[in-house]
This record gives C-alpha cells, sequence and structure tokens, in this order.
C-alpha cells in the first residue's frame, strides 16, 4: 500500500507583518509624490490663504503692511470704478456666453452631416481656439487700427464711415466680446458636435415615424438630450468670461474711459500698477465669491436636470 505525501501547507504572513509591509509601501509611495505635493501647495494653496490674509491689510509691496481688517472691502463697496468693472464684466459674459453656446450649436448641426470636407471645416473653425488670447490681441489691433486698419479699408470700399472700433467707449467691449466670439465658438462647437454624434438614432427614427418634422425632432429630441452638455458649457464658458484679462491687457488697457475695464484687469492694476496689494487682494475674492456662487448654481441645476431625465426614462 502506498503513502500519499503530506499535503504542502503555504505558510500566511501574520496581520503585523501585513501591516509593516504596507506601511513599507505607502511609505515609497509618499516618497515619490512628496515633491509634487509641496510643489502643488506652494504654488496654490499657499498664495490662496497668503492673499486672503492680504485682503486684510494695508500694503503697497514695498513698506510692511499693515491691519485694517474690512477696511479694503468696504472701499469696494464705495468704489465707482469697481462697480463699472463689475458692470462691464457682467456685460460681457451676459453676450459672450449665450452667443458663443448658440453659434456652436449652429454649427455643430450644420457640420453634422455626410458633407464633402467636412473636416476642413470643423479644423478650420476649431483652429482659433488654439490661439492664445495675446496673439489674437495683437493680431486684432492692427486688423481694427482707426487709420491704417484693414477692416476701416473695407467699410471704406463699401461706403461706410470708419469706426472707432477699440478706441470708441461705445464700441470697444462689444469689438471684445466679438474677437472672444472668434475663438471661442471653436470649443462649443466640438463639444455639441460630439454630444450630437452621441445622440441615439432610434429616437431620431421613431419621432419622424410618428410624424414629427425635422424642427419638432430638433426641440423635443436633440435638445432635451444635449442639457447636461449645456450645462456644462455654461460652466465653462462663464468662468473663462469672468477671467478675460490678456485680451484686454493687449488691445485696450482697460479703456477707452474704462468701458473695457473688467475684474481680472481692475484686480491686476490695483495690486500691480497702483501698488495697492491689499485692496486688489479684496477684489480678487470678491470675484473667488462670484465665481464660487456661479459653480453652485450651476451644480444645483445640472443635479435637477439629472433627477427629471431620470424621472423622465423610469
Amino acid at each position: 500500500m502506498s503513502h500519499l505525501p503530506a499535503p504542502i501547507t503555504v505558510a500566511r504572513p501574520r496581520p503585523a507583518h501585513r501591516r509593516s509591509k504596507r506601511r513599507s509601501e505607502a511609505a515609497t509611495a509618499w516618497t515619490f509624490v512628496a515633491p509634487s505635493v509641496v510643489i502643488i501647495l506652494g504654488l496654490s494653496a499657499v498664495p490662496v490663504v497668503w492673499s486672503l490674509l492680504l485682503s486684510f491689510q494695508t500694503n503697497d509691496l514695498v513698506t510692511p503692511s499693515r491691519w485694517s481688517g474690512l477696511d479694503n472691502y468696504r472701499a469696494l463697496a464705495q468704489d465707482p470704478h469697481f462697480s463699472e468693472a463689475v458692470r462691464n464684466t457682467l456685460l460681457y459674459v451676459v453676450l459672450y456666453v449665450p452667443l458663443s453656446m448658440a453659434l456652436g450649436l449652429m454649427l455643430a448641426l450644420a457640420l453634422n452631416r455626410r458633407i464633402r470636407l467636412v473636416g476642413l471645416y470643423r479644423t478650420l473653425i476649431f483652429v482659433p481656439f488654439v490661439v492664445s488670447a495675446t496673439a489674437q490681441g495683437v493680431l486684432f489691433s492692427f486688423i481694427l487700427d482707426p487709420e491704417f486698419g484693414a477692416a476701416n479699408a473695407v467699410l471704406h470700399h463699401l461706403g461706410i464711415s470708419p469706426q472707432g472700433f477699440l478706441t470708441d467707449p461705445s464700441q470697444a467691449l462689444l469689438v471684445l466680446v466679438a474677437i472672444t466670439l472668434w475663438s471661442g465658438t471653436g470649443f462649443c462647437l466640438v463639444v455639441y458636435l460630439a454630444a450630437l454624434q452621441d445622440v441615439p438614432p432610434s429616437l431620431i427614427e421613431a419621432a419622424l415615424l410618428d410624424g414629427a418634422n425635422r424642427r419638432q425632432v430638433l426641440r423635443y429630441v436633440t435638445l432635451p438630450t444635449l442639457t447636461p452638455v449645456s450645462v456644462f458649457l455654461v460652466l465653462w464658458q462663464t468662468i473663462n468670461a469672468l477671467q478675460v484679462f490678456d485680451l484686454v491687457y493687449v488691445t485696450t488697457k482697460g479703456g477707452p474711459l474704462g468701458s473695457t475695464t473688467v475684474i481680472v484687469y481692475f484686480i491686476w492694476e490695483q495690486a500691480f500698477k497702483n501698488g495697492a496689494a491689499g485692496y486688489g487682494a479684496a477684489a480678487a475674492y470678491v470675484l473667488a465669491v462670484v465665481l464660487g456662487l456661479t459653480a453652485g448654481i450651476l451644480r444645483i441645476v445640472r443635479r435637477r436636470e439629472r433627477r427629471s431625465l431620470e424621472g423622465a426614462t423610469a
């Protein structure tokens, strides 16, 4: 009778050994991650806290700062230049955000078809989005120059009187909106185009079989499907519009007569041009509160839209 070999038993690591191994692995991981964490904290968290403390101080970046409490915020509430900057920024946002989304949606609907050279058209519309705001400002400063610009030369041939464009207080902000639309519409086009290609064809076919025309399909099928994307674009475009600075700095420097002074340019002007760092920091935190409220409101709207969509599909 043959004897079977004894079963081989594998020794399991003890719990203490497992904890020690996990600690060693965690220590090794933190060793590699620590430099990045230090850089991120140094470039983000520390400046945020420092600027918050600075907003409660009187500081000119040269002499020692002096604690002033809420004086900077009280001064902002009574500053007509800050009020003008807020109005200009809100007008810029109100014009730019819906126009960029509407143009992007119309172009996406037009290019979401099998037409010749459609890839070229999409690329040409998206390319301006890649161009930096500084380059856009330099380009359009030459084109819209009141005396030597190409725009007034074209208007002259059409029999239209020359325009001031960026030098006219009544036109400057509108011209900046038009320049930003030239570049920002491409982003909305790409996002909407991707969303349109994800619309279930079965929904469109079912609506057509039920007798709906193209306009009704767009209104009752396509647009409701694009609601989450539209909410994202509202949030993204609003944040970008509230932070506009490069284009204003390169083209108008906040002029003429303060007609294009937006909040971010006002912050830069106070902190680095006028030497009122504490005052500029207070204005920056007012902008941060506005951005936070905007993000919060749009997040609530997005949640309600998701709930309504889930209720409709249930």
